[in-house]
């Protein structure tokens, strides 16, 4: 894959549209108040950790993730379906203020879980990437999740800063606009991915 081929497949709408996407389903500001509350627990999160791990994870899954549906012969059409009704949950969610997933970990090590795992690189995360590289180019989606991964990282390293600056009534208001991002997104991976199943079953 030659350097003029991926300059090719460059789209910065989709690179925008990516990182929307991926910024509203990690929802990092919306951990805000988690992040804060580790650390008064004696928690802390180490920020250039839990980067580079989740991004590890995050585009370890992008590439092979394929590779582990093709052992349970689920093509990528089907696996968005599905994932398109896991994020349409973590809307309602952040839309309702009902908690559908419950996360539970064990250990002491904030950094790794619950940080990592399933704050950043969660199941909705690694569907959504998946659920995404259905509809957009490779490259697009690694840039907006290289500019969400960024992002984490400065939340991560100013969390106490940014309690200060921005007011819970702000923080929760966020909360809401991503999750009726998160609900369109939703329905149109829905649909979308769900037409093409239907007229490639027909057509079989």
């Amino acid at each position: 894959m030659t350097i003029e081929y991926l300059l090719s497949r460059l789209d910065i709408a989709q690179v925008l549209s990516a990182f929307i996407v991926l910024f509203a389903v990690i929802d990092v500001l919306g951990s805000i108040p988690i992040f804060i509350d580790l650390k008064r627990q004696g928690r802390p999160v180490d920020a250039n950790k839990a980067t580079l791990l989740s991004t590890a994870m995050l585009v370890g899954f992008f590439y092979f993730g394929n590779a582990i549906l093709a052992l349970f012969s689920v093509d990528i059409r089907s696996f968005a379906v599905a994932g398109s009704i896991v994020i349409l949950f973590m809307a309602m969610e952040m839309i309702l203020d009902v908690e559908i997933f419950k996360n539970s970990g064990t250990t002491k090590e904030a950094t790794l879980i619950p940080v990592v795992f399933p704050l950043i690189a969660g199941a909705g995360s690694f569907t959504t990437l998946l659920s995404l590289r259905a509809e957009f180019a490779s490259i697009n989606i690694m840039l907006g999740l290289a500019l969400n991964m960024l992002f984490v990282h400065l939340v991560l390293r100013t969390t106490e800063k940014l309690q200060r600056m921005l007011p819970p009534g702000a923080i929760y208001m966020m909360r809401k606009f991503f999750g009726i991002i998160l609900l369109a997104i939703a329905v149109r991976l829905f649909t979308v991915n769900l037409s093409t199943l239907v007229s490639e079953v027909a057509a079989t």
